[in-house]
């Protein structure tokens, strides 16, 4: 079992910017690929970004490319998602995520294990 917690949303203006954090506790945290997604109101949950197993390799949706970056630390067991030049399209709940899954990152079913998520709102 892992357990991951999400920390960091807030309510921020637009071009601000924010960091989450998820927490992993349980099994080994390296043995996991993290991904972060979202899901706006009425809208389907999406692939935000993942880091492989090793911190490596990176994936990023088109939305944020060059806006948000993914990083890991093994010493903290945390994932983090460092989001700049944030606009209202932002807007919603950023769930972490990890599995054990070496491809096929940007899909939820890569991913045993979920946080409670945590809100992000920006503001125009």
């Amino acid at each position: 079992q892992v357990q991951l917690v999400e920390s960091g949303g807030g309510l921020v203006q637009a071009g601000g910017s924010l960091t989450l954090s998820c927490a992993a506790s349980g099994r080994t945290f390296s043995s996991y690929a993290m991904g972060w997604f979202r899901q706006a109101p009425e809208r389907e949950r999406e692939f935000v970004s993942a880091i492989s197993r090793s911190g490596g390799n990176t994936l990023y949706t088109n939305s944020v490319k060059g806006r948000f970056t993914i990083s890991r630390d093994k010493a903290k067991s945390t994932v983090y998602l460092q989001m700049n030049s944030l606009n209202p399209e932002d807007t919603a709940v950023y769930y972490c995520a990890a599995g054990q899954a070496n491809y096929g990152l940007e899909s939820m079913e890569s991913y045993a294990y979920w946080g409670q998520g945590t809100q992000v709102t920006v503001s125009s």
